[in-house]
């Protein structure tokens, strides 16, 4: 059973939303398939106009990404632009795939929605995404439920294609829901997110996350009132306690008597500790940069060693020639 993740490299720092809402479970996979994770460095010149920057955010990601477990023995780990293939078989798709199919992209209305330019890139995005997955033969795609219309999509590219050449050479993916998915809510209740100012950063300095932190949004209920659990501070240290720790906080809360500060002191007390001994790893392989190198060249050729035959049988259906 293959598997297929991706993750954007738009910003310099990879936050906790990221950790608890894919990352974690990505990384999990490794033991369980064969397991491709790449990070999604076309896709992020849909939002970042810079080399140098997408060099650096590319680095970081790679770096998250090992400090938090990831293994390039186990798990194929690759940079999407060092296998060209991907982009050529965009093109295959993209004439398969039907402008209304585009249009009704949830992700595309949400960024117009939201102010980013109506570019062809941002607009034909789920054919280069589909294409990632496709190219690999990839059984399953693991996502949260509010992602599963990008796997339907790429299922309707393959199949339009599988059935216009008369073929087989794709397979249809199927989507792996995370039902444990966390969304996790910024410092100021929305969606976590580097774009909205609201990320609690994974590996910033320990000033920069107690800043955050302490930046957590609470109402003015005073100290001797019952406290509403739901709100975001609670749901924010519930990510690093246990049931039984839960629990009891949220008996603590609705008694009365407990702090908004005293929580946000414990959080990021479990913050740091949590994530200190991934620091220490992130640290080390700072140092090495021509072993993370190494690792993203290796992966991104054992990419091709899979993604390469199945190009050529899509070139062969279409009617082109092998390539040279």
């Amino acid at each position: 059973m293959r598997v297929l993740s991706g993750t954007q490299p738009s910003h310099d720092q990879l936050h906790i939303g990221n950790y608890f809402g894919a990352l974690r479970q990505q990384i999990e996979l490794q033991d369980k398939y064969e397991t491709l994770i790449f990070i999604a460095d076309l896709h992020s010149m849909n939002s970042v106009r810079n080399g140098t920057e997408r060099r650096r955010f590319t680095q970081a990601v790679a770096l998250d990404y090992l400090a938090c477990g990831l293994d390039p023995a186990r798990a194929i780990f690759f940079r999407q632009s060092d296998v060209p293939e991907v982009c050529e078989l965009a093109w295959y798709l993209s004439t398969v795939t039907p402008m209304g199919l585009l249009e009704r992209g949830h992700a595309y209305k949400d960024k117009i929605a939201n102010g980013q330019s109506a570019d062809h890139g941002l607009f034909a995005y789920p054919v280069l995404q589909a294409a990632d997955i496709l190219l690999y033969r990839t059984d399953l795609v693991p996502v949260g439920r509010d992602q599963k219309q990008h796997i339907e999509m790429a299922r309707d590219m393959a199949m339009n294609f599988n059935r216009d050449y008369d073929t087989d050479a794709l397979v249809i993916p199927e989507p792996a829901i995370l039902d444990d998915v966390a969304v996790v809510p910024g410092t100021d209740g929305q969606k976590m997110s580097k774009t909205y100012g609201n990320a609690i950063s994974m590996f910033g300095s320990p000033k920069q996350i107690k800043k955050s932190v302490m930046a957590i949004v609470t109402d003015s209920t005073p100290v001797e009132e019952p406290k509403d659990t739901n709100a975001v501070v609670f749901q924010l240290w519930s990510l690093f306690a246990d049931a039984g720790e839960r629990e009891a906080m949220f008996e603590r809360a609705r008694a009365g008597g407990l702090g908004y500060g005293d929580v946000k002191k414990d959080l990021l007390a479990r913050l740091l500790d949590h994530f200190a001994p991934m620091r220490q790893r992130r640290a080390a392989f700072e140092a090495r940069p021509d072993d993370v190198e190494d690792a993203l060249v290796d992966g991104a050729a054992r990419a091709r060693a899979i993604g390469g035959p199945v190009l050529e049988d899509v070139r062969r259906v279409a009617g082109f020639r092998p390539a040279r």
